[in-house]
């Protein structure tokens, strides 16, 4: 049998038909179980041994370790869980993607794929064209868990059959007992492989069918040590542009696969014997080795993680001394990468990225408040100048991130998005909005306290009093929108908002019949007057911005104050 250059586009025809169908499927059910997956992934990290658990659950259902490991890569970068939780994930990710093999290895070969595919295409198309935004995600489901096996079964057609080509399976038999040399070299074929295909499922796949049609089970072993290697590669790759505790995560994981492989690879000829031992396989040129791959797989995966996740904490020193902080804002967690990458998985996840870009976001207008604060009662003009620069300095990062998230939000919304995602990337860019506004307002008062300072207008002990009682109530107002921020968007009370808005409206127009009283009976310096009015009155537009960014958590959005620019 010849195998010429028809016959290897072919092949990687089917080996996208595969992948394609698979991607599909996974983001199908991120989208319909999105919410799902993110609590898992929230609530069941609190020790290494549950984050086994809800990474194993989370692989197992989207039917990918590199979706698993993407996102747990960035909510490690979003400070959402921590090292060791995010240790145990991957490690349960790893396990989880097993499932896949066993999918291949059952269905793929003892059931007739268009016996089931193809009814199942005809059940969920019509359900695409549903309203119920629900139910075309798991019509998106089906298609994809279609598409997958007909892709798989277009792979079948496509790998030359090894049993019928005396030639290769004359070149294979000095491998069927191989050494450690022999077994590396096959491992670092399962990498490249992996990192070629990006998905060490269609790589393993690809990997049983070859073993059906004939490769001998060490070698395909060896290939499938490779894969594990290979799949880290997707994980290196996200935290590229993450900080430093995404990419310690990232090592993390890269180290559990190696250290795994390398003593299986030495392991592997007694391994193998143990499996067939325990699980004696029927003839060989029945295909049966791929269930000894498959057992195989899971086997090493599940004794693997028993093993290494007693070594979780020297996992995590050893990330931390190969990946050191190179400053302490290093050791800050952002979300870097928000304004130069595509949304790394489906839409509800990237969103969560954009929420906690948005809370940081808030963090540095709370700041800004604090160093307006300091420069007000500042006596020195030295410090006074350090402080004005220094809140010019963050006022140009706010249009920075603004321009990030909205950036990233726009990447987002080219997915298919379901009603909640859609109000929620609405939600996002009217907080971001209203956060640039309230630091451009900030520097506005900064310039404001400049004039004066620069005239020598001094205000007197009343104006300073006032002026810290309606800072005081920004403080809380402040407070109380970080709180929202923090909740579920859609499902806050934001009462307590509502009711620190209207105290700052009331004190607001106190300050202005008290500033117009004092005006006319020439209490103090008419410029310094003008001055303070501009601060209390800065303050109010401050606030309305909070409340704005309230109801855009709860899912309203406020009007535009034109009167801001």
């Amino acid at each position: 049998m010849e195998y010429g250059i028809l016959n290897i586009i072919e092949l990687l025809g089917a080996l996208g038909f595969f992948i394609y169908g698979m991607k599909v499927m996974s983001e199908g059910i991120q989208k319909a179980a999105g919410n799902k997956l993110r609590n898992i992934l929230g609530t069941m990290t609190s020790n290494r041994y549950t984050g086994v658990l809800s990474g194993f659950l989370i692989t197992a259902i989207v039917q990918s370790s590199s979706a698993t490991t993407v996102m747990t890569v960035s909510f490690v970068n979003a400070g959402l869980i921590t090292l060791v939780e995010s240790a145990g994930v991957m490690m349960g990710a790893n396990i989880g993607t097993t499932i896949t093999a066993w999918l291949v290895s059952l269905l793929g070969f003892k059931v007739k794929v268009s016996a089931f595919a193809l009814p199942l295409l005809a059940f969920a198309v019509p359900m695409m064209f549903s309203k119920k935004s629900n139910l075309k995600n798991w019509a998106e489901f089906m298609i994809g868990f279609s598409l997958l096996f007909m892709g798989l079964d277009a792979l079948k057609g496509a790998v030359p059959d090894l049993k019928s080509n005396p030639e290769v399976l004359s070149f294979l038999a000095e491998y069927s007992n191989p050494g450690l040399f022999t077994r590396l070299l096959f491992v670092a074929a399962g990498t490249l492989l992996t990192i070629i295909v990006q998905s060490s499922s269609a790589a393993m796949s690809l990997t049983i069918v070859l073993c059906a049609q004939g490769l001998p089970i060490e070698i395909g072993a060896a290939m499938v040590l490779g894969e594990n290697i290979g799949t880290t590669i997707t994980a290196e790759l996200a935290s590229l542009v993450g900080n430093v505790h995404a990419k310690r995560s990232a090592k993390i994981h890269s180290m559990f696969n190696i250290i795994g492989v390398t003593w299986m690879v030495i392991l592997l000829p007694y391994f193998i014997d143990m499996i067939h031992y325990v699980w004696p396989a029927p003839d060989v040129a029945e295909g049966a080795d791929k269930f000894t791959l498959a057992t195989f797989h899971t086997t090493f995966n599940a004794l693997n993680v028993l093993i290494m996740i007693w070594f979780v904490p020297q996992l995590v020193r050893l990330a931390i001394k190969l990946v050191p902080s190179k400053s302490e804002e290093d050791e800050e967690f952002h979300l870097t990468y928000l304004g130069s990458q595509g949304a790394p998985l489906t839409a509800e996840v990237s969103i969560v990225e954009a929420q906690q870009e948005a809370n940081k976001f808030s963090k540095i207008t709370m700041k800004m408040m604090d160093l307006l604060k300091q420069q007000l009662v500042e006596q020195d003009e030295a410090k006074r100048a350090k402080l004005r620069e220094k809140i010019a300095e963050y006022e140009e990062m706010t249009d920075e991130v603004e321009e990030n998230i909205a950036s990233f939000l726009v990447k987002v919304s080219e997915q298919s998005l379901t009603p909640e995602a859609s109000v929620k990337v609405r939600s996002i860019l009217s907080i971001t909005t209203d956060l640039e506004r309230i630091a451009d307002i900030i520097l506005r008062m900064s310039r404001d306290i400049y004039r004066g300072n620069k005239q020598k207008l001094k205000f007197s002990k009343t104006q300073h009093e006032n002026i810290a009682k309606i800072f005081e109530l920004i403080d809380q107002a402040f407070v109380v929108m970080t709180k929202h921020l923090e909740g579920t968007y859609g499902k806050v009370d934001i009462s307590d908002a509502i009711d620190i808005e209207e105290s700052i409206n009331r004190m607001k127009s106190k300050l202005r019949k008290k500033h117009l009283k004092s005006t006319e009976k020439k209490e103090y310096d008419v410029k310094s007057g003008i001055i303070y009015k501009d601060l209390f009155f800065g303050a109010e537009k401050i606030g309305d911005h909070i409340i704005n960014i309230s109801e855009a958590i709860r899912g309203d959005f406020g009007k535009d104050d034109e009167d801001d620019e």
